[in-house]
């Protein structure tokens, strides 16, 4: 029976179980043995990550070319206008990269928000506000750098969805095990996939 761990990283915590001085690690948080994270989540970066046992499903949670949506919420230096909000959802370059069309809108400030520790950096004379941004693809600090292009730095950044699982109320340090697999998903498909990964 594939494994499928919902973890709330914390702040701070790198993504890998081999150890790194001075650093927590997904060994510090998760006692499962044979399970690997199905992707990455910076270490500044908050919120869900899945882990299995599963290689196929690993590689179609991972994987842009399986568009799996990833929901972000991201508070940001500044309120976005309605020109910086068409901006995210369009084709931004990044330099190395131009960015697929995503869902970018305002929210307010998400229900029972963890502190965060160490605290962001507050400005007195900058208001803040929070983008909820879903994307489809994944490349290192894409949210981050895509808010920064048009001139909205992100403060704090936390993933709460992949696909189907969502971060819910699970708070940071902790984990769940669930079997839900998204529907998309056949056998079929899965069969194929370990036959590429």
């Amino acid at each position: 029976m594939t494994k499928i761990i919902l973890l709330n990283k914390p702040y701070g915590v790198l993504t890998q179980f081999s150890p790194a001085e001075g650093k927590q690690t997904l060994k510090d948080y998760i006692p499962v043995p044979g399970v690997y994270a199905a992707g990455r989540l910076d270490a500044d970066s908050e919120g869900l990550l899945l882990l299995t046992d599963d290689g196929a499903l690993q590689a179609r949670i991972a994987h842009s070319r399986f568009k799996l949506g990833k929901t972000y919420w991201a508070q940001v230096e500044g309120v976005p206008s309605a020109e910086q909000l068409t901006q995210l959802q369009g084709r931004l370059d990044l330099g190395d990269f131009v960015t697929q069309p995503c869902q970018a809108k305002q929210i307010p400030e998400p229900d029972n928000l963890w502190a965060r520790t160490p605290p962001i950096r507050f400005r007195l004379s900058v208001p803040t506000s929070w983008i909820e941004l879903v994307i489809h693809e994944g490349k290192n600090r894409q949210v981050r750098r895509m808010t920064a292009k048009v001139g909205l730095p992100t403060l704090r950044l936390i993933r709460a969805a992949i696909g189907p699982w969502m971060l819910a109320d699970l708070p940071p340090g902790a984990w769940r095990e669930t079997r839900e697999i998204p529907p998309e998903l056949s056998l079929r498909e899965r069969a194929n996939l370990r036959r590429h990964y």
